[in-house]
């Protein structure tokens, strides 16, 4: 990620975006990690195809822009091509300065959204809760093809796939619980579990407290990965100064801060590179997100087969936890809750397709992702499937509905909740 455009932070330190894609050696043993290459057998579309479409854009001789459009736009940036990659190219980061470089102003859409959620979170939260009571009554759908006329068709696309319309938020219920002095852990409240999926970060706070003590919310607005994936690339350094300030003056800088979204997490750990070029805040970044963990970094293992009642468990890899952070999944931890009920998952580190916006922009593309994942999990014969970021978890409730109804999706901590509980008798807390 990069502080300024041109300027990515690699495996071999600091290195303009010409260095980091002419790292890449087209010797091919990415592309049979990369999701969009395997589902069309496309070489535009693969990590070092890619890699070489930005080189090509830098010296001036890409070939015509909706060719580079569609190459770069169709990159999941799960981040598998640089674990398979020798050379570790941070192919990921190289297509963003790519898509930045084709699009220098983003979609105004999405710098609005991006800067609400970062600068305006309540408003947000407004016209989020607006939006989701035209959804509960039916009203949403009856616009889709308003929306796809007026050339929104990934609002469309988003008010389709998404089966939730909470009535309230996750902060709602945060801000209500004590601001302890001394917490053994602080939240972050990521933007999916906040808005999206309150119940997660509920199971969330109960698995913590029985793991770690009393923890405290840390009141924060987005994290801005919306804005760096999407938007503007100055709105996600304010969400990260926001951020870093807002734990700077807690004065708790031994406690971790916990985020239960994966791809928050990655990006929270990721501040530093936001800062290549401001040392002050670079060494800011540095302390806050050195202290920053993905909940399933700090799941105990005390659970003891007390879910065995659930059938069939197995547990999909996040991208950003598995490829980005470099977590390997808890089996311990899910063996221990789940007896003989866990099961392997072939494939479990291969991206579903859901990837943030991906699966609203591109649908039919990640549809076909999302199909490789739900044949995986159907021979498995699962009956629930486990996860830790919230597209992860849209996307694979979304295709277990239309592929495989057997199963069901949850969030690793939601399923921990219940199974480390007494009797199974936990139950979240509003």
């Amino acid at each position: 990620m990069s502080e300024t455009a041109g300027k990515l932070q690699t495996d071999l330190g600091e290195r303009s975006t010409y260095d980091a894609a002419s790292q890449c050696s087209r010797c091919g043993y990415c592309e049979q990690s990369c999701p969009t290459y395997v589902a069309t057998g496309r070489e535009p579309i693969s990590a070092r195809g890619r890699n070489q479409l930005v080189r090509l854009m830098l010296e001036g001789r890409a070939p015509d822009r909706e060719s580079v459009k569609e190459a770069l736009s169709t990159c999941l940036l799960c981040g598998a091509c640089s674990t398979a990659c020798y050379a570790q190219v941070p192919t990921a980061d190289i297509v963003l300065e790519g898509r930045r470089m084709l699009e220098p102003e983003p979609p105004l859409a999405a710098r609005i959204l991006g800067r609400l959620a970062v600068r305006r979170p309540r408003a947000l939260a407004f016209l989020l809760k607006i939006g989701y009571a035209f959804k509960r009554t039916g009203i949403s759908r009856l616009g889709r093809p308003f929306l796809k006329a007026a050339g929104l068709g990934a609002l469309a696309e988003a008010d389709a796939s998404m089966d939730e319309a909470p009535r309230k938020f996750l902060v709602d219920s945060l801000r209500r619980r004590p601001a302890l002095e001394k917490p053994a852990w602080l939240y972050f409240a990521a933007c999916g579990p906040n808005y999206v999926l309150p119940r997660v970060g509920l199971a969330t706070w109960t698995v913590l407290e029985r793991q770690l003590g009393p923890g405290r919310f840390l009141n924060n607005a987005c994290c801005g990965l919306l804005s760096y994936n999407y938007g503007s690339l100055e709105d996600a350094r304010d969400g990260a100064r926001r951020t870093i300030e807002r734990w700077e003056s807690l004065g708790n800088r031994e406690a971790p801060v916990v985020a239960d979204c994966s791809s928050c997490a990655d990006f929270l750990k990721r501040y530093p590179r936001l800062f290549l070029d401001a040392p002050e805040w670079k060494a800011r970044a540095e302390a806050f997100s050195s202290r920053v963990r993905d909940v399933i970094e700090l799941l105990g293992a005390d659970a003891q087969a007390s879910a065995t009642g659930a059938g069939a468990v197995v547990y999909h890899e996040s991208c950003r936890a598995k490829h980005g952070q470099g977590l390997a999944a808890p089996v311990e931890t899910l063996r221990r809750a789940c007896g003989e009920g866990y099961r392997a998952l072939t494939e479990s580190d291969v991206c579903c397709g859901g990837a943030g916006a991906f699966s609203f922009l591109h649908p039919e593309l990640s549809d076909e992702v999302l199909r490789r994942k739900i044949a995986n999990i159907a021979r498995s014969g699962a009956d629930v499937v486990l996860a830790s970021s919230t597209s992860c978890l849209l996307q694979l409730a979304r295709g277990l509905r239309k592929y495989y109804p057997q199963a069901r999706a949850a969030h690793l901590t939601e399923f921990l909740a219940q199974s480390l509980a007494p009797n199974n008798g936990t139950k979240t807390r509003a």
